[in-house]
């Protein structure tokens, strides 16, 4: 990704020297400068919100939310182990308030459980399109963004992030039942009579 970034700068430096090379250098200065001034009116936003953030993390909001997601998890991913489906609530219900720095951990640790699961395909699949579509009740990061470039209304964005949101997600849900076959459940093993009671019902006793 890194190299794709560096051609596409390299390929409009190559242009824009061509085309105006008189304005080039100061063309990058000017870039230079919007972007600091931007990750400054950021910072104090950001840190408006990281901090509200931790207050619901601390209170406990994100995790009585991934306790509701919990059942829905289990029918989505199929499997019943405790670890798997906490990290992977917790990284859906922080995706939920739009933190999506804080889902960050979440999200790495769910992928690895995910992984070592008998159905880890489709499981991985139905994990990365949950995140890339990101079902949102509150975008707080677009939130904080409209904030910094002064917006008169910057929390007019919810209700179409949410339908947008909501709307991607499900169809992305329903392409990856579609397209990804879950593996066959595994038979399980009887289990296996001791040789004691074999010989026992042989002869009649039992």
């Amino acid at each position: 990704m890194n190299i794709l970034f560096a051609l596409i700068l390299l390929f409009a430096c190559v242009i824009l020297l061509i085309s105006e090379p008189d304005v080039f250098l100061s063309t990058l200065l000017d870039g230079g400068s919007a972007a600091a001034s931007l990750c400054l009116s950021l910072l104090a936003t950001y840190a408006v919100w990281l901090g509200l953030m931790r207050v619901w993390e601390d209170s406990g909001v994100t995790r009585g939310i991934s306790r509701l997601l919990k059942p829905m998890a289990k029918r989505l991913f199929h499997t019943d182990d405790e670890e798997t489906l906490q990290a992977v609530c917790m990284n859906l219900s922080v995706n939920l308030l739009g933190i999506s720095g804080a889902a960050t951990p979440y999200g790495i640790q769910a992928a690895n459980l995910l992984d070592k699961t008998d159905d880890a395909e489709y499981s991985s699949a139905l994990f990365f399109v949950l995140n890339a579509t990101s079902l949102q009740v509150l975008p707080t990061s677009i939130i904080a963004v409209r904030t910094s470039l002064g917006s008169g209304a910057p929390t007019d964005i919810v209700l179409p992030t949410l339908l947008a949101s909501l709307f991607s997600t499900l169809l992305g849900v329903f392409l990856t039942k579609l397209w990804i076959k879950r593996a066959p459940k595994r038979a399980e093993k009887p289990y296996p009579i001791p040789v004691y009671d074999q010989k026992m019902r042989r002869a009649g006793i039992r």
